[in-house]
């Protein structure tokens, strides 16, 4: 059995965080591999964008990292109060953990901000959310290598530019904890081929 964490800060995108709960509960149900996901934040009441209020299973100080397969974080809204926590060192060193040990990390649009924030995409292969430069502009000032392409995968390190693609990035997470087979057998049932 694989575990995931997903990372969630206040001010997530609650469509990016259930990209990757519903691709891998279906894998979990329905696929080759069991795929348990957990979810964490570092508070245990969460406001997403737009206002949306969740409890995370488990806050960040209460997980054992090492019973980890991946990491998954979505993007959310700055003004929603997002980088508040997703920059705040209790997040960084997260992600910097899953790096350490060369585990997969999947990051939907400005999620990728945090990874440079945490100094783990310097020298690598990257993108961030696409409509507004500034925001490319900052990652490329935490050393990333700006890609122009949705998604970028550079080793374990997955990147994307926007909710539009976090349906895809799950797969490919998927695809990475099971086989190319699998995640395709997934994305039929779901109704994505």
């Amino acid at each position: 059995m694989k575990h995931v964490l997903i990372l969630l800060a206040n001010g997530f995108e609650v469509y990016e965080a259930a990209a990757f709960t519903d691709v891998l509960g279906w894998a979990d149900t329905f696929g080759t591999e069991r795929i348990r996901v957990v979810t964490a934040g570092i508070h245990p009441e969460l406001t997403c964008t737009f206002g949306y209020q969740t409890i995370p299973a488990t806050l960040v100080n209460e997980l054992d990292l090492d019973g980890f397969d991946a990491l998954a974080i979505p993007g959310g809204f700055g003004t929603a109060g997002f980088y508040e926590d997703s920059f705040s060192e209790e997040f960084l060193e997260v992600m910097r953990a899953f790096a350490r040990h060369n585990k997969p990390i999947a990051a939907v649009c400005v999620a990728s901000l945090c990874l440079g924030k945490s100094g783990i995409l310097k020298g690598k292969s990257a993108t961030t959310y696409h409509l507004e430069g500034r925001k490319r502009q900052q990652l490329a000032g935490m050393g990333a290598i700006v890609r122009d392409s949705r998604i970028v995968r550079d080793g374990n390190l997955i990147t994307s530019t926007s909710p539009g693609t976090a349906v895809d990035v799950a797969f490919l997470l998927l695809e990475i904890l099971s086989s190319r087979e699998n995640a395709d057998h997934i994305r039929k049932l779901m109704g994505f081929r």
